[in-house]
């Protein structure tokens, strides 16, 4: 669009065109974000529809179905989450939890079936996810290379494969920010409450948590909440942009705001959708992450959002592996929240969840480990879970002998079958690399475009299998 020109009178503004006026009134005062989310239209957009190209609107319109948000559940603690997920079944010397709670139990993965601890199954088997979930889960079998609890940053940057220190969420919230037109390309740290290990850093600089607390109360609490407001919000904001689109918009402009544009029941839905959600925090446990993420990702703020999973922690003194019984147990039901959240605001196929923590646990060899009394760090063994519409439900690797006494962890993977395989081309220490370059596909980034944040040796490759 061509920009009119101010008049002037004695150099001051005599007045402004009517195009002016309108940007004027659509583009200052009240949140860019929920004008966004008033509208359905990209802040980005908002921002300044007459620098949209062609190309931005086609790329916004095309994002509703090839691109994903991310969910990413991020630990320093290093927790023992690895030692009970299908694909440690196999080898009858690896531990785990005597406990009912956590009696093997057969996970459905599309057409097989592997050995995990209860809280992995099915809820109809005893278990605490949906098959609905489960249906779209991997778990990726890895290993971080590190014993630090300090590393995790490291581990978020791929210890050192990602160009200039970028951070693997950063890099995917980058890609993903401009199709989705965000109100920020940054990711948000929900989940960290104050353990700088787990904030996420975007082009080398820190960035601040916020608590789900906090977002509530951002977002309700009165009559003018708003929330409240969505409704004259959009018809107020739509009813500008239309007149700016009747004088000088192109074709595509208008294709673009005809196809992401909410109606009034639609926003009424989504405004009493998202009231809902955030009402429902309580706390700032991983329930109440799991709504702020949502609600994050409704209003469109954010790619990408971390939040916090406790599966077990720290846990090198834990007697009958009690407190990693009952956090697998809370974890599970945690990650079920996080896709229960997804579905009241209609996410389900919008969003992928993820692990990525900064090392595993023993899951054998350790004389602590075979009495039941405790693990220590281990990094030759991680798992991610990736759980997402784009993601083929099955194991990826699993474990092999790897040290000394027989110790068991992260094996070999060959990248076209996803099976654990000795001289596999995905070696056991580029596993972690194959595991992030695969979530990158899910999310629908192309392997050559996520290429260019990795240094050129960084190794690792797509496992094809692991995607639909």
């Amino acid at each position: 669009m061509k920009k009119s020109k101010p008049t002037h009178v004695s150099g001051q503004p005599s007045g402004l065109g009517r195009r002016e006026l309108l940007r004027a009134a659509l583009f200052t005062g009240g949140g860019l974000a929920l004008r966004a989310l008033a509208t359905g239209l990209p802040a980005t957009f908002l921002r300044d529809p007459s620098r949209a190209s062609a190309q931005d609107l086609a790329c916004a319109i095309a994002a509703k179905e090839k691109l994903q948000y991310l969910i990413m559940s991020t630990s320093a603690a290093g927790d023992p989450m690895n030692c009970n997920v299908p694909g440690t079944y196999e080898v009858p010397a690896i531990i785990h939890p005597l406990q009912p709670e956590m009696a093997a139990t057969a996970v459905q993965l599309g057409s097989q079936s592997f050995m995990a601890a209860k809280p992995w199954a099915a809820v109809e088997a005893g278990g605490a996810l949906s098959s609905a979930v489960l249906a779209r889960t991997c778990f990726f079998h890895h290993s971080t290379r590190t014993t630090v609890h300090g590393d995790q940053p490291k581990v978020m940057k791929l210890l050192g494969s990602t160009r200039s220190g970028e951070m693997i969420v950063s890099a995917y919230a980058k890609h993903l920010a401009g199709c989705f037109g965000t109100v920020q390309p940054e990711p948000i740290a929900l989940g960290a409450r104050g353990n700088a290990g787990e904030l996420v850093s975007f082009a080398g600089r820190a960035l601040p948590s916020i608590s789900p607390s906090q977002l509530k109360q951002l977002l309700t609490g009165s009559r003018t909440d708003p929330l409240v407001k969505l409704r004259s919000m959009r018809d107020s904001a739509l009813d500008q942009l239309n007149e700016l689109a009747k004088q000088d918009a192109s074709g595509v402009q208008r294709e673009f705001l005809d196809a992401l544009a909410l109606s009034q029941r639609q926003v009424r839905k989504l405004a009493e959708q998202l009231a809902t959600t955030l009402n429902a925090i309580t706390g700032d446990d991983i329930k109440g992450q799991a709504l702020a993420a949502a609600a994050l990702i409704a209003a469109n703020v954010t790619p990408v959002v971390t939040v916090h999973v406790p599966f077990g922690g720290d846990n090198h003194t834990d007697q009958d592996l009690q407190n990693e019984t009952d956090q697998h147990i809370t974890g599970v039901q945690g990650i079920q929240a996080v896709m229960d959240a997804l579905a009241m605001l209609g996410l389900t196929d919008k969003v992928t969840f993820a692990t990525m923590n900064v090392f595993g646990r023993n899951l054998n060899a350790v004389a602590k480990v075979e009495g039941r009394t405790g693990r220590d760090h281990f990094g030759n063994h991680s798992v991610m879970i990736m759980i997402g519409k784009n993601i083929s439900p099955c194991v990826v690797g699993g474990v092999a002998p790897s040290g000394k006494n027989n110790a068991f962890g992260a094996g070999d993977i060959d990248s076209k079958s996803g099976a654990v395989q000795p001289g596999g081309d995905i070696p056991s220490a580029q596993t972690q690399l194959a595991a992030a370059r695969t979530l990158g596909g899910a999310l629908g980034i192309a392997d050559s475009t996520l290429a260019a944040d990795l240094s050129a040796d960084a190794g690792g490759k797509v496992v094809p299998s692991a995607l639909i």
